[in-house]
């Protein structure tokens, strides 16, 4: 057989040919170029794997736990830091830090998983892993009122329900997390009480379900889904497969950032056993999160059928970085997570200070979108207000629909094209 260096090989290329087409790819990495020089400066989970053990012993010694406590989710639940004395052994405060806890501690309800606490540089403020998860006093002094994000008291038909689109809702199941993050859009509503709510909510839920053939799919969340017990999370997801009209079952969690022990043997076997397909959204915003045990968590539930994808916010001086959300999307991948949605921050009280601008947002998508796998790239969504759902941004490639009968486009790459087009159907 002919090799393809040899003329008459359907993929035999000229010398002459090949010089051009390795210019044409010189050009194609210089595209890239700036990423390629700082990509590897970026901390993620596996390359700070040595500080992160360091800083287990010590969130270990500081709660008196062990090796085996560690590998325990319900021992993380139990010992969620939510003292200014023991995150004070844990991480370095600065008075003005340890004098802001008590302010907004009286505002919005906060807890640390030891994991998650182990993910923390002791000594950098700025650490995108502290920010997400210990207080600030720029929490306190977002006092201004605003709106309730999805109008709950307009999209609740049943308890437990939010909805917000024809065929698909939510059901809340309770309010409980492994750590409240500190960005997070329903912090002004988690009471400070742990709850899991009452059966006859949940049957109030199913029931409603039942009775809209419509529903197709219901995302369980919370608070965190994965909070509730293996024995509810079987009965719930159990009951919904019942209703022949639920195809499909989704999971709302953070734990695969925050507490990814808790994909243990018995959730992994509740989840086996699903005759409908189950799917886990999670929410890793900084290289960082993404950790062996994290990896370990999404192979877990890969072997249990459920796929899982990720939903980022954009966070201000956490991820608003177009090398960072890079680096975020390539470390999600080769843990086979898929990018799905980047959130834009909202404009609510207690967050503020989180908010990029959308223009952040679009400049991240115009360096992601031809520039990485199409697979890594997710979706930029603003919220709309009042309950009115998810709208895609995106950056404008379409710069006239009908210039002479064709299109005149830009690729990603800002070359201006036309493409021959059809006339539309007149009907």
């Amino acid at each position: 057989m002919a090799t393809t260096r040899e003329i008459g090989h359907p993929l035999f290329v000229p010398d002459a040919n090949r010089e051009i087409a390795n210019e044409r790819a010189a050009k194609l990495v210089d595209t890239i170029s700036d990423y390629l020089a700082v990509k590897d400066t970026i901390p993620t989970g596996f390359t700070q794997r040595a500080q992160i053990l360091e800083n287990r012993a010590r969130v270990l010694d500081v709660l008196g736990g062990t090796e085996a406590d560690w590998n325990d989710w319900h021992w993380h639940i139990r010992n969620g830091i939510n003292t200014v004395d023991a995150l004070s052994k844990i991480i370095d405060l600065t008075d003005e830090e340890v004098a802001d806890f008590d302010k907004t501690a009286d505002l919005y309800r906060w807890k640390i998983s030891p994991y998650y606490a182990s993910l923390m540089d002791p000594k950098d403020h700025r650490c995108p892993i502290r920010m997400q998860a210990v207080p600030s006093g720029l929490e306190y002094f977002d006092r201004e009122e605003e709106t309730d994000p999805y109008a709950s008291v307009f999209n609740s038909p049943a308890p437990l329900i939010t909805r917000l689109y024809a065929d698909r809702l939510i059901i809340n199941a309770t309010n409980i997390c492994s750590v409240f993050c500190r960005h997070c859009l329903r912090k002004k509503d988690i009471a400070q009480k742990d709850m899991i709510y009452h059966e006859q909510d949940f049957r109030a839920a199913l029931d409603y379900i039942a009775a809209c053939p419509e529903v197709r799919d219901v995302l369980i969340t919370g608070g965190d889904a994965l909070m509730l017990s293996n024995i509810t999370l079987d009965w719930l997801l159990g009951e919904l497969e019942k209703i022949p009209h639920v195809e499909m079952m989704r999971l709302g969690s953070r734990m695969i950032a925050t507490l990814p022990m808790r994909i243990d043997d018995g959730l992994v076997e509740i989840l086996e056993k699903r005759r409908k397909p189950v799917y886990l959204n999670t929410q890793l915003n900084h290289p960082l999160e993404v950790t062996p045990e994290a990896e370990e968590a999404v192979l877990r539930l890969m072997k249990a059928g459920v796929m899982v994808s990720n939903q980022s916010v954009l966070l201000k001086n956490i991820n608003h970085n177009v090398h960072v959300m890079k680096k975020l999307v390539h470390e999600l991948m080769k843990i086979r997570v898929r990018p799905y949605y980047i959130f834009n921050c909202k404009k609510l009280q207690g967050i503020r200070h989180f908010r990029a601008s959308v223009q952040d947002g679009l400049n991240i998508m115009e360096n992601l979108r031809g520039y990485t796998s199409g697979l890594a790239v997710p979706t930029f969504i603003i919220t709309a207000p009042e309950g009115k759902g998810k709208t895609p941004i995106l950056p404008t490639y379409l710069l006239n629909p009908n210039r002479n009968g064709k299109l005149l486009f830009r690729t990603w790459g800002g070359q201006v094209c036309e493409y021959d087009d059809e006339l539309p159907d007149e009907d």
